[in-house]
């Protein structure tokens, strides 16, 4: 989908739809004019009660005399004293969804006149372009008939100010590649076990590779390799599956210089979850294929860095494998060693996603990293304590954990801080190898992070639990593909640094 700038009177805009957005109270901005135009159409729909200005209401008006437009949408953006951030953004995705449905190739969107506090219009220009692209996805690539596929091809944005059009270009071009990094990993969440394998997601990191142009250099380990390297937590959860476990590495090297140190980021990978001998209950089981969200966003993320070319250093790990029980199964009580030389007791093997980060976190050592990120869905404690809105934060350095809930707040992909506590650590004791892999159910989104703080002692390092934010249940089941929203703003915040001027020291 095409995100063009247009400098024009929005009455006068030839296309075959215009989005207006309207909030409660007198009209302002492109509804204004685009009112005075047709002889009050918009402010008559209102008074008469058709279209109230609510957040999230649609109303399709079919031909608007006066207009340039074939069609007019008008969007509800509720109050102005109450839009916010998330509002907007709610605001934008009804109206796409409503928009969407039309058989239209093109279409405008007018209202970056809208007033959302401290927010510029550049900001407002990048939310469409990623609420465009997430409203248009569809997943289809399982079904024998996958529909009619969307029809808009080219969504232009209509500003009052020329000499900003390079300024909202720019926020365009970024939305877009956050929507397609967004819809990458949703498609990668959504496909069955059966499909999308540790092995699914090794070919699928060297297809990447491939069409980078030399962009990305991958490498994937199989499991002789794994072994000969002392990855045996890593192995020791595919132990009791049929589909061979790997560790993907993708580098990405756009800084200039090209030693540089990277900024490392790691994915949980377990492409379906059984809960191995400790069995998890067979409800709801069927939702364990999105146990590999953190891989899927550090692919999103990694497909919106080759849109974007930022000028950093990036490496991206995946480790993957599958969590079946048979009788080589690793059992409750067993004792494994960890690439780190650190044993660990394995008290619930449904505590796995920890028992892959480990070691890929010690991998990662390998790189001399600027700094590491890891994502997992890792635990149900973090949907208790935050839901299904903010992704649980956990960091052994309080810069990095503020500049990632600074990205989280500037891509409205929000996350929260949770402490990293010494007195938590005791709960991992055991009598038997070095650590426990799980430390009770007091504070289990904590103790686990504790358990991988153990290896990351040695680099800036966070841990973004998306338990509760990688995939939606019910009858919107589906991968929602955060955060590679706030993985991405991190990045281009990085990237900000490197280029900006240094202070000279006297």
């Amino acid at each position: 989908m095409e995100f063009p700038v247009v400098t024009a009177n929005p009455a006068q805009l030839e296309t075959a739809c215009i989005v207006v957005p309207v909030i409660e109270g007198d009209l302002t901005g492109a509804a204004a004019r685009l009112d005075d135009a047709s002889e009050k159409l918009i402010s008559q729909l209102i008074e008469r009660g058709d279209f109230k200005p609510e957040l999230g209401n649609t109303l399709l008006v079919p031909f608007a005399p006066g207009l340039g437009a074939q069609r007019l949408l008008l969007a509800g953006f509720g109050s102005e004293e109450k839009l916010d951030e998330s509002r907007y953004k709610r605001g934008l995705d009804a109206a796409m969804t409503a928009l969407l449905k039309l058989p239209v190739e093109d279409a405008a969107f007018a209202g970056l006149e809208l007033n959302l506090e401290l927010r510029e219009a550049d900001w407002m220009a990048r939310m469409i372009a990623e609420s465009a692209l997430r409203t248009a996805y569809r997943f289809t690539e399982m079904k024998s008939k996958p529909g009619e596929p969307v029809s808009l091809t080219r969504l232009s944005v209509v500003s009052a100010d020329k000499q900003r059009q390079a300024e909202l270009e720019a926020g365009l071009r970024v939305g877009a590649a956050i929507g397609m990094g967004v819809n990458e990993a949703r498609t990668l969440g959504n496909l069955p076990g059966n499909i999308c394998t540790p092995r699914y997601l090794g070919e699928h990191a060297e297809q990447l590779g491939a069409a980078s142009d030399g962009a990305l250099k991958v490498t994937v380990l199989g499991e002789e390799e794994l072994e000969e390297l002392g990855a045996l937590s890593l192995l020791s959860v595919g132990r009791g599956s049929e589909e061979p476990s790997r560790l993907i590495v993708m580098e990405y090297r756009g800084a200039e210089d090209e030693n540089e140190a990277p900024h490392v980021l790691v994915g949980k990978g377990i492409t379906f979850d059984t809960g191995g001998i400790s069995l998890k209950p067979g409800a709801g089981m069927d939702e364990m294929k999105y146990d590999m969200g953190g891989a899927a966003s550090v692919f999103g993320t990694m497909r919106t860095v080759l849109e974007l070319k930022p000028k950093l250093n990036v490496v991206a790990i995946v480790a993957s494998a599958e969590n079946m029980p048979d009788g080589r199964a690793t059992k409750p009580g067993d004792i494994i060693k960890t690439l780190k030389g650190l044993t660990v007791e394995v008290l619930n093997t449904d505590a796995e996603g920890r028992l892959v980060l480990c070691d890929a976190l010690t991998y990662a050592e390998r790189f001399e990293p600027a700094s590491v990120v890891d994502i997992a869905t890792l635990t149900g404690a973090c949907v208790i304590a935050l839901g299904n809105h903010a992704t649980g934060l956990i960091s052994n350095d309080d810069d990095l954990a503020l500049d990632l809930l600074d990205a989280g707040e500037e891509a409205w992909d929000r996350a929260w801080h949770m402490p990293l506590w010494d007195e938590y650590q005791t709960q991992l004791d055991s009598n038997f190898a070095d650590i426990a892999n799980i430390g009770g159910r007091e504070a289990g989104m904590i103790t686990a992070g504790c358990f991988l703080s153990r290896f990351a002692d040695t680099f800036p390092w966070a841990h973004l639990d998306i338990a509760g934010t990688a995939w939606m249940s019910g009858k919107q089941k589906g991968a929602s593909g955060r955060p590679v929203g706030l993985l991405t703003q991190y990045l281009l915040d990085r990237e900000a640094e490197l280029s900006a001027p240094q202070e000279e020291t006297v």
